[in-house]
């Protein structure tokens, strides 16, 4: 018998592939004892601030740096002078280009001496025995500011006349990317019997974690050695640039601690300014230095998310059947290319044509600066933006061609017998069976009954939407994350892996690897993240990659560790290795009580370095879950108030590792997806400066909010992954904003032939929609 959450065997587990274990890390955190970074504050520490640009595009002259220095309890004030030697955070992907166009990514101060280019653009860094005396102090540096013209949107940026950022470069354009067949996909286009055409924005956003940023810097001056201690997605990759691209140092110098982290969503992945600008002062004064970011600040300065505005025509025969997509698409970098934000876009547009069989695709991306704070990966980082696009053009196909929003997606799925499929974006889907996740939800939802739950609600006078959006999700990236298992003396286990839990659970998914193997408890097992001195590698977490590569080298750690302790098994108790199994943190001889416990076997051990195995697999091609998911609401069309009144997910996993863990990420992922959805919005005005800098102004999701999510799976296991598993850190905010906005379309279309609004749909946008004409 096979479970379907699973596509494993459905024999009853305590550990292992699919129970369902609590975690293990909720106790300390639900009571107080996490360790985050800003509980860490060693002896002797000073305090840093950093004085930012008010204008977000300004010829710049600083002054009054001399009088900060001089300040009660000053130790250092850095100013843009005193570290022009050292660059600020680089960008690390360089996309292709169309032939003949450039790459133009400017250059990123550490401090800004001369020319600001967005609101908190750093100019100064000042450190004192307190943070209230380096506030003191940063309120005596002057800043002169001759202002230049802010632009604030792709769209804008581009338009004709507009101000230029970097005027050398003569256009706000940074790169062209084109991907696909312009030839193939005219042709389709010039036989079609008819084409369907959308534009869409995907609003920027801020990524919000519960944890704002910090540092604590501390320098060795014996071992010329760095310690940061600071919330990260990923110790090594920060090390090494902030090392290699900023420092220029070998990396070896630098140790990068990663405590308790709250919250990450790709914002945390990346290299920022206070982090070798703490350094650099930890070394100059000899003393731990510590930064805490202020809300307003994350606001302000971390990476944002999303901004595209999209274009896109979808050319049909005349049976709805999809001939080729033609996509035009501006990503708003914001004043510099952040470290991965010139890819988002690039990515996300390998995934434009959905879970559909649409044979030609021609697909051009500009990457476009602002006077903005720049832009990044955020919770699925180019994969949202892209199913937002093609499920929100395939509802209005299916309107258009009348089919509605079922039909017109059964017409057009690729089917099962048709995979392994390599898309016209270049991705290989190799399992899945998307019309049974899509049939399944639309059971669940009771799809059938809406006409009469839209009559009841109609009665009441409101107005009532269903929405349908199917996803896919590219993750897993081609790579590996080697583990290494290790008994200890006392019995206990410990692992050693370099992902970065920023509230996933990895202490209680991997730990289950390990029990279900070595038979013993989970609060036996020690899970060491975040620590590049102990840890020797790691590429971190992101893209849901940490449960489909790392936790299956934690199991062929755990394999290989029992195989070697069983070697040693045999010979203290004189059997043969075959006839010796793992039971209770023991191994015995099978069908006796003739055993020895764990802790005995490491302290008899002859040769220690059986005690300890490694296991790594690498993974040569991406995974690719997918899903349905389904949105009701319901509108007041007197306030245009909306509620998600019902909400469903069905999604294809491969394989479930614990479906409460699973339940968690996508609760969280859907929130966040409703958030982008009906909430969120960052808004400049004329001049650049930040509207929407607190949470007065940008409204984020509340738990009254929301419905109860109702969830369940329609697994196929994967081929790519030695365990079956796709991953799903990302597919619940994947598909939550498509179906939202779904639903509030139908809901508008249905009362008043309306047949698109952008994101978000707050009131005020439904009402003036509602109230037009």
């Amino acid at each position: 018998m096979s479970d379907a959450s699973t596509g494993r065997d459905a024999a009853p587990r305590k550990f292992g592939m699919g129970a369902s274990v609590r975690r293990k890390e909720d106790p300390a955190l639900i009571t107080g004892r996490g360790h985050f970074t800003d509980d860490y504050t060693p002896s002797g520490t000073l305090h840093a601030v950093v004085v930012r640009s008010a204008m977000a595009h300004a010829r710049i002259s600083v002054g009054g740096l001399e009088a900060a220095r001089a300040a009660p309890g000053v130790s250092l004030v850095l100013g843009g002078a005193d570290v022009a030697r050292y660059p600020g955070p680089p960008p690390k992907e360089f996309p292709p280009v169309v032939p003949g166009t450039e790459r133009l990514f400017p250059p990123r101060p550490l401090l800004v001496a001369d020319i600001a280019r967005h609101v908190g653009d750093p100019v100064a860094f000042v450190v004192a025995d307190t943070v209230e005396a380096a506030q003191a102090a940063a309120e005596r540096i002057d800043i002169d500011y001759d202002g230049l013209p802010a632009v604030t949107g792709a769209r804008e940026a581009v338009a004709a006349g507009a101000p230029l950022v970097y005027p050398e470069f003569g256009t706000n354009v940074a790169f062209t990317h084109h991907r696909g067949s312009k030839e193939a996909t005219d042709a389709a286009f010039a036989r079609a019997a008819r084409v369907v055409r959308i534009e869409v924005v995907n609003q920027r956003l801020v990524a919000n974690y519960m944890e704002t940023r910090g540092v604590v810097a501390e320098y060795d001056p014996e071992t010329e050695r760095f310690t940061l201690t600071l919330g990260t997605q990923g110790g090594h990759k920060m090390r090494d640039i902030i090392a290699e691209d900023i420092l220029g140092i070998d990396p070896g110098r630098i140790r990068v601690v990663t405590p308790d982290v709250g919250g990450g969503f790709g914002t945390k992945s990346f290299v920022y300014h206070e982090y070798p600008l703490a350094a650099l002062a930890a070394q100059t004064l000899g003393r731990p230095v510590k930064w805490v970011q202020e809300r307003a600040e994350h606001f302000q300065i971390d990476a944002h998310g999303r901004d595209n505005v999209t274009t896109a025509e979808m050319a049909l025969d005349a049976e709805g059947r999809f001939l080729a997509l033609r996509v035009d698409l501006l990503s708003d970098l914001g004043a510099y290319v952040s470290q991965y934000g010139a890819d988002i876009a690039v990515g996300g547009v390998t995934m434009s044509t959905g879970l559909y069989d649409i044979r030609a695709m021609d697909v051009t991306v500009r990457g476009v600066l602002t006077t903005t704070t720049p832009t990044d990966a955020y919770r699925g980082a180019g994969r949202p933006e892209a199913a937002y696009l093609i499920e929100r053009l395939v509802d209005l196909c299916g309107r258009e061609t009348g089919l509605g929003p079922v039909e017109i997606r059964k017409r057009n799925f690729i089917r099962p017998e048709q995979l392994p499929y390599l898309t016209q974006g270049g991705r290989k889907y190799d399992t899945g069976d998307f019309a049974g996740h899509l049939d399944r939800n639309l059971q669940i939802m009771d799809y059938a009954g809406f006409p009469a739950r839209a009559e009841a609600s109609k009665r009441q006078g409101r107005l009532r939407g269903f929405g349908i959006a199917t996803y896919v999700e590219a993750c897993a990236f081609p790579g590996s994350e080697p583990a290494t298992v290790t008994l200890n003396g006392d019995g206990t286990l410990t692992l050693l892996i370099g992902t970065q839990t920023n509230g996933q659970g990895h202490a209680t998914a991997y730990s289950q690897f390990i029990a279900a193997h070595l038979g013993v408890e989970m609060d036996r097992i020690t899970v060491i993240q975040g620590d590049t001195d102990k840890v020797p590698t790691g590429e971190g977490t992101g893209g849901s990659r940490s449960i489909p590569l790392g936790a299956v080298s934690v199991d062929r750690a755990s394999v290989r560790l029992v195989r070697q302790l069983k070697e040693i098994a045999s010979d203290e108790l004189e059997v043969g290795v075959e006839d010796l199994e793992v039971a209770d943190g023991t191994i015995r001889v099978a069908g006796t009580d003739h055993s020895i416990t764990l802790a005995e076997i490491a302290r008899r051990a002859k040769d220690p370095a059986l005690l300890t195995a490694v296991g790594e697999f690498v993974q040569d091609e991406c995974t690719y879950p997918n899903g349905t998911h389904i949105a009701e609401v319901e509108i007041d069309p007197d306030t245009g108030v909306l509620r998600v009144v019902d909400f469903s997910i069905c999604d294809d996993f491969g394989v479930t590792v614990n479906p409460i863990l699973l339940a968690g990420q996508l609760h969280g992922g859907v929130v966040q997806g409703i958030g982008q959805a009906l909430y969120e919005r960052t808004v400049h005005d004329g001049d650049g400066q930040l509207l929407t800098a607190s949470f007065l102004d940008y409204c984020v999701p509340r738990a009254d909010h929301l419905p109860e999510i109702r969830f369940a799976t329609h697994n196929v296991p994967s081929t790519t992954n030695a365990m079956g598993i796709k991953g799903a850190g990302e597919a619940g905010t994947i598909g939550a904003t498509p179906a939202v906005m779904n639903a509030v379309v139908d809901a508008l279309a249905r009362a008043r032939g309306i047949t698109h609004i952008d994101m978000p749909a707050t009131p005020e946008r439904v009402w003036a929609a509602l109230h037009a004409n």
